[in-house]
């Protein structure tokens, strides 16, 4: 593999670019970026550091191959999104002129459809196949499943959704069911052998059908490459430069397409960042940006490393976190933007310590004319704001939230409440509809009799009224309930206690009616970590009655421009900025997960998430994270700081502790 050596050896700032272009390249662009725009021809790894101007690179250098006479249809600009192609080509047009408009750029599923509606009888299909979207793939599924789902009634069959979640994870990781399975889905490990034979079936109606669902577009495209090498020859013909963004984000079949197409001039240009790949559960492969100089043997490596967001502190810090990666691509991103304040590093007594001292903070931020638009919250997972939420809720601090569920909106948060809530209140007819409606055996008219007798006045407590209901339902599945009711009414018993039978109650009926459940078993084992801090169920209820976290977040339309604070998971925090940034619940356990503890490759892309979150922030970064924090699903207290944050300098960040008065 050649690296590049930057030089002296082309256009200064202030020297006069090449006659021949209009824009002036050398001026306009630093060392590396105009390496990168001014290479031609053979394969180049550009290695785009956060912030680094990416974009701009891919712009001017498509402007450049047109000013140098390649026809703009020959240039194919691959992007994750229609939206960053559009603005792409937009920007170089109001760079250049329009025949950068011509230029062929899309995503790998437009593209791999454009190709398939010319050589689809290749592959035996009519050129007129249609395209199916997830939510039609899924029913398609839903029919294929109906055999396999009445022959393992003794089982709990994988519903469609997760089935096509399945199929579809196999296919972009180029993997075997069974692996997948045994991985991600150990709960279904014992229907290995249908689910294998369910997705050949898939497989052949679709076929049958003349259809194609997303994932085939890449499927087929790829095999037409592979199968038919006049055809790869032509494409390799017709798109002599080929450009990629993103290719840390690419998956297995993406990057076996991207090889195929490079052909014999491999004139494949792909940029990326392998410090900011983080989505290996969407099916990215972080070998693929890895191996690229392997797959393109004297590929040009150009690495951008000045940053142009974050100021010189902030980029300290980050610089130091990434040095620590297993594997990388060697970089140290720098600014021109020296000064600024050290990132803060604050723990925090517990969770609500935490929560408390973040509003404090942006309280303050605000005060200071910092603008809620410009502030960040960042999180792990989705779950691990719920406290917070609560806490911005109560000093009105509008927000709006990101990635997951906002706490009272998920099902199986209110499938939990609603327990509590009927003893609570007794004739809460709107919680005893849902609490029922959960049990097995138990149907919409057998619920709806049971309603009417306590809108009539009957004390579902009462003595008696239980046998009497045991009349309108299944008495069995009723008592079931009644026990776990019972067990949870004494004014006495701690919130947490209650909370947790209803828990031990409700997770069995978690588990048969979501497919997903381990997942959502953490939301609901944070809701009882957030129940320690109310003296009484009826307080507990009431702030998330009267001021439920989401009720802060209206709805965002053309016309309303208030300023709002953001909420996000660090997945979809990618690409954004924002002056001030927190990083909350920096806890092992936490953030890294617990479950990447047993696979070093997990681990590492754990600290990559960090890598990211750190590199949104502008100007401000805090750290913050919750000390002794009980795990109800390990039995364990949480106690040690992130693994990330062992061995920072004490020059890197200012260290603080929240003393609450």
């Amino acid at each position: 593999m050649k690296k590049i050596i930057l030089k002296k050896d082309f256009p200064a700032v202030g020297e006069k670019p090449a006659a021949k272009y209009r824009i002036r390249y050398g001026e306009e662009l630093n060392e590396a970026q105009y390496r990168a725009v001014m290479h031609t021809e053979g394969p180049a790894l550009v290695i785009a550091g956060a912030g680094s101007g990416k974009t701009r690179t891919l712009v001017y250098r498509v402007a450049r191959l047109v000013e140098d006479g390649v026809y703009p249809e020959s240039i194919l600009l691959l992007t994750f999104t229609r939206k960053a192609a559009r603005e792409m080509l937009r920007r170089a047009a109001a760079l250049l002129d329009e025949r950068t408009e011509r230029v062929s750029g899309g995503t790998f599923h437009s593209f791999a459809n454009l190709v398939l509606r010319r050589y689809a009888e290749l592959l035996g299909f009519d050129q007129n196949f249609s395209i199916l979207d997830r939510g039609d793939a899924e029913d398609v599924v839903g029919i294929v499943r109906e055999e396999y789902g009445s022959a393992n009634r003794t089982k709990m069959f994988p519903k469609k959704e997760t089935l096509t979640a399945m199929i579809s994870m196999a296919v972009n990781k180029l993997e075997p069911l069974e692996i997948l399975i045994s991985r991600d889905y150990p709960h279904f490990a014992d229907l290995t052998i249908e689910i294998e034979s369910l997705a050949r079936d898939y497989v052949a109606y679709k076929r049958r059908n003349n259809l194609m669902d997303y994932d085939d577009l890449l499927v087929h495209l790829s095999a037409l490459l592979e199968d038919f090498p006049e055809v790869q020859q032509a494409l390799s013909k017709q798109y002599g430069q080929v450009m990629v963004d993103e290719y840390q984000d690419t998956n297995a079949l993406q990057a076996r397409i991207v090889r195929r197409l490079g052909g014999a001039s491999r004139n494949v240009m792909v940029v990326g960042d392998d410090s900011q790949s983080i989505y290996s559960f969407r099916g990215a492969s972080f070998r693929n940006i890895m191996d690229f100089p392997h797959q393109f043997p004297g590929c040009v490596l150009i690495t951008l490393e000045e940053n142009y967001r974050s100021t010189e502190p902030i980029l300290d810090l980050t610089n130091e976190i990434i040095a620590r990666a297993e594997e990388k691509y060697p970089k140290r991103l720098f600014t021109r933007r020296i000064g600024g304040d050290r990132p803060m590093l604050v723990a925090a007594d517990g969770e609500h310590a935490q929560s408390r001292f973040i509003v404090q903070y942006i309280l303050e931020e605000r005060e200071k004319g910092t603008q809620l638009d410009d502030i960040a919250v960042l999180f792990r997972a989705a779950y691990q704001s719920f406290d917070l939420e609560i806490e911005l809720t109560k000093s009105g601090i509008p927000y709006v939230k990101y990635g997951g569920f906002r706490l009272m909106e998920t099902a199986h948060v209110k499938d939990l409440l609603s327990h509590l809530r009927v003893v609570h209140n007794p004739r809460d007819t709107v919680s005893w509809r849902r609490v029922l409606l959960l049990l097995p055996g138990v149907g919409p008219h057998g619920v709806e009799r049971v309603i009417a007798r306590i809108a009539d006045g009957l004390d579902p407590f009462s003595p008696g009224s239980e046998e009497q209901l045991g009349k309108l339902v299944p008495a069995a599945a009723i008592a079931e309930l009644f026990e776990t009711l019972h067990a949870i009414r004494p004014h006495g018993l701690g919130l947490v206690d209650r909370m947790s039978l209803a828990l031990k109650h409700y997770e069995p009926l978690l588990k048969t009616k979501y497919d997903d459940y381990p997942k959502r078993l953490k939301d609901l084992e944070m809701l009882v970590n957030i129940s320690a801090g109310y003296e009484t169920l009826e307080h507990l209820l009431t702030v998330l009655a009267l001021e439920p976290p989401n009720e802060s977040v209206v709805d965002i339309t053309p016309n309303d421009h208030r300023e709002r604070l953001t909420l996000s998971t660090v997945h979809s925090a990618k690409g954004l900025e924002w002056g001030a940034v927190i990083v909350m619940y920096l806890v092992d356990g936490r953030f890294p997960l617990a479950s990447a503890a047993a696979s070093p490759q997990e681990m590492e892309e754990e600290r990559r998430l960090f890598y990211v979150a750190c590199t949104r922030a502008k100007r401000n970064l805090v750290l913050t994270y919750p000390m002794n924090i009980f795990d109800r699903y390990t039995g364990t207290v949480l106690s040690k700081p992130s693994r990330f944050l062992e061995g920072i300098r004490e020059d890197l960040v200012e260290r603080f502790v929240v003393a609450e008065t």
